[in-house]
């Protein structure tokens, strides 16, 4: 604001006037003539921090975007990303919860115990407590922070909820789906409750708006009440396109002609999506936030091919680790953006937001060790090379082992049964049981069997545990090198042998009845109280499964500990 100023002052003004300005001349520009100190001043960008929007979507499949030649109207992101910079090698993981937890800590999941599975409603179980969060941060770099949407990073006691771990303000879900409309969730057969929340009260008052309309109108009123002249973070966590696949009437119309009635459902879910991110857009115009922000947008996880979504030609879907389950759709656009309008295919992964956002907002990272991530904001917005050279994608030790795996395939270097994956450069090596591995044309995604005709089916996963792609060359992973490439196969899998002795272990503790709705008012929230601190202290996860080192203090749950204990005593056996 200083430089725009200015530039209306003669020579002689400027000069009268530094001696009441002085704190505000740089002392690199005190060796200059008064001309240059005008000339720096006025070349200088917004010394503001930006504003910061991003938005992630649920289960949307890779090929669920126009640009990407879907059937599905998504004109806004379309727009969006042609006029920014599309990420094209860009990475998430295969479920939600760990695609979540990498996001707000920067680190994979290896590195906070949430390497198997998800977060399940009435596990005593949440984003560990000791990890400095992506909003954290950025509170310290003096931003405004607010959650709009999914949480599903757990919420046992309260200090795990949202406004616990960084945003100011919070409405949304805590669980993995609800209902569009009535946000309810059932977690098994009668365990069902209310999860709508505002801040950290059930917001009954809420219910009966579909929550993709709910959640942009939210964002609306942030943007409207706040000053743009104070930076804000909104993170945006879509429930849309996730189950139960729910749309306004009016969004289906448009697609009444589609004959798979999943997709039909499906598409009028991402459409509606679309235009609540049209509607944040022009928010952020009407406010005065657009051209000092960022938009990011990106997905969580592969499509669910059975719920509508499509990842083709990508292999695999929601849940593996084959292409189709972690290569992420995403894109960001921003004015500020240097080299607009391009595809990026340096390497990138969601761990990387977090650096680079912290460092956008002008925050500090250096006391923040043992980070994953790293800055791409360089090859984001001037085409550099991405720094990342390598991805974990995973490795997880309780996940069903592969018959055929063995440490002897591994050439004494790694267990191929356990299920695990990384990408190094090109290449890509996967171990163990990567999940359901075919190739499925948009065009077979139904309910019934009839139309599964031309599906490319791969039966050789039984007999394996071990594949090598140059996903460079082979996108679309239909071409194994591990028999052609073994030294390529070794490398790898000492790299996955470094990795798996710096994780920790896995934390997935047994379910706690505490935690039932009916328990709790009838909504899903926090169950656990102070007094269970101490016994939690007492908790060892060995092998991923929850012992308890001192058998004799207080437990309210040991039947079902116990039932964990002998499980983990079997599995204990089989470890890496």
């Amino acid at each position: 604001m200083a430089a725009h100023t200015l530039t209306g002052f003669s020579l002689v003004s400027l000069l009268s006037f530094g001696y009441m300005s002085w704190d505000w001349v740089k002392p690199t520009m005190l060796a200059d003539s008064p001309g240059d100190v005008l000339e720096k001043l006025q070349a200088s960008p917004d010394p503001r921090p930006p504003h910061i929007i991003f938005i992630l979507t649920d289960d949307q499949g890779f090929h669920d975007v126009g640009y990407h030649g879907s059937d599905i109207q998504t004109p806004t992101l379309d727009r969006l990303a042609a006029e920014g910079v599309k990420l094209e090698n860009y990475y998430i993981q295969p479920i939600c919860t760990p695609s979540r937890s990498q996001l707000i800590t920067g680190r994979y999941q290896i590195h906070t115990g949430l390497q198997h599975s998800i977060i399940r409603p009435r596990q005593p179980n949440c984003l560990p407590l000791n990890q400095v969060t992506l909003p954290q941060k950025l509170q310290d770099a003096g931003y405004s922070t607010h959650m709009v949407g999914k949480w599903h990073l757990g919420f046992y006691k309260k200090e795990c909820l949202p406004t616990r771990r960084g945003f100011d303000t919070f409405l949304g879900s805590l669980t993995g789906n609800v209902d569009y409309y009535t946000y309810d969730n059932c977690d098994g057969p009668g365990v069902c409750g209310f999860d709508l929340h505002e801040g950290e009260d059930v917001a009954w008052d809420k219910a009966g708006k579909y929550s993709t309309i709910l959640y942009s109108q939210r964002v609306h009123q942030i943007l409207a009440s706040h000053s743009p002249q104070q930076p804000i973070f909104i993170y945006v966590a879509f429930q849309a396109v996730h189950t139960p696949l729910q749309s306004p009437r009016e969004y289906i119309y448009p697609y009444r002609n589609m004959g798979n009635v999943a997709r039909r459902k499906y598409a009028a879910m991402v459409t509606c999506m679309d235009a609540a991110v049209k509607n944040i857009t022009r928010a952020l115009k009407k406010y005065g936030y657009y051209d000092n922000s960022i938009i990011i947008f990106s997905s969580d996880n592969g499509g669910q091919t059975f719920s509508g979504g499509s990842n083709w030609p990508l292999r695999g879907r929601k849940g593996t680790y084959w292409e189709g389950g972690i290569r992420g759709l995403g894109f960001v656009h921003s004015p500020l953006i240097k080299k607009k309008r391009r595809t990026s295919r340096a390497l990138m992964h969601i761990t990387d937001w977090y650096p680079t956002l912290v460092k956008l907002a002008g925050g500090n990272i250096s006391d923040t060790e043992g980070l994953d991530g790293y800055d791409v904001w360089g090859a984001i917005s001037e085409g550099m090379e991405s720094p990342r050279t390598e991805i974990l994608h995973n490795i997880d030790p309780l996940y069903n082992f592969a018959r055929s795996g063995s440490l002897e395939e591994g050439q004494g270097v790694w267990n191929t049964a356990v299920q695990a994956s990384i990408r190094v450069k090109d290449f890509k090596l996967l171990t163990g049981d990567p999940g359901y591995s075919d190739w499925i044309p948009p065009q077979t995604l139904t309910n019934f069997p009839g139309s599964w005709w031309n599906l490319e089916r791969h039966t050789d996963g039984a007999r394996k545990s071990l594949w090598l792609f140059n996903i460079t060359a082979d996108p679309y992973e239909r071409h194994d090198l591990s028999a052609v490439k073994p030294d390529i196969v070794k490398e790898l899998m000492i790299r996955l042998s470094y990795y798996n002795h710096t994780a920790i272990p896995v934390r997935y503790p047994a379910e706690d009845p505490r935690g039932n709705p009916d328990l709790n008012g009838g909504a899903w929230g926090p169950w656990a109280s102070e007094e269970d601190e101490e016994e939690e202290e007492n908790w060892i996860t060995m092998g991923g499964h929850q012992k308890n080192a001192n058998r004799k203090k207080k437990c309210k749950i040991c039947k079902l500990r116990s039932f964990f204990k002998k499980l983990n005593t079997r599995l204990m056996s089989n470890r890496i």
